[in-house]
């Protein structure tokens, strides 16, 4: 089957305009494969995972899911364990549920390196977290003897980008 995969974004706005430096990058990314997505929105990258786990446990339409969100160091150890936490959340997921999530939570030190990484023009972290997740769909697909030229595309563009 050569369908288009229907990913789910779900982004954290908690800092609004580092969200949407990210989900901008996403959905050029998903844009230029021909991927179809929709967007859901939680408070904070902690909850990234759970809402992962709802949705997969309560649908089968998307092919993957991509992690957007932005953690910045306070002054305490809350840092420290929203990054460790929701990482180890998504991880879990994708291992033990066989989930393809792309993983796209920026855990930086100031703004200026959050702003670094989601601006599309420098590192576009939205957009490789899209690539990541494709890459992820296509080998799934492959696996089960599905051919996808759209995953398989993006599959490609990230391991070149990473190589």
């Amino acid at each position: 089957m050569n369908r288009p995969p229907h990913i789910l974004v779900v982004e954290a706005p908690y800092y609004t305009h580092i969200a949407d430096h990210l989900r901008n990058g996403a959905e050029r990314a998903l844009t230029a494969v021909g991927a179809t997505h929709e967007v859901v929105s939680v408070p904070g990258a902690f909850e990234i995972p759970a809402a992962i786990a709802m949705v997969a446990r309560s649908t089968d339409r998307f092919d993957g899911f991509v992690a957007l969100g932005c953690v910045i160091r306070g002054e305490t150890t809350h840092y420290d364990h929203i990054c460790a936490e929701s990482a180890r959340g998504l991880q879990e997921l994708s291992v033990r549920n066989g989930l393809a999530i792309g993983y796209g939570i920026l855990t930086v030190e100031n703004e200026a390196q959050a702003l670094a990484r989601a601006a599309a023009e420098r590192r576009d972290k939205g957009g490789e977290a899209v690539r990541a997740c494709l890459a992820l769909v296509d080998l799934k697909r492959r696996l089960a003897g599905e051919e996808n030229d759209n995953a398989d595309r993006a599959a490609r563009q990230f391991a070149a980008e990473t190589a």
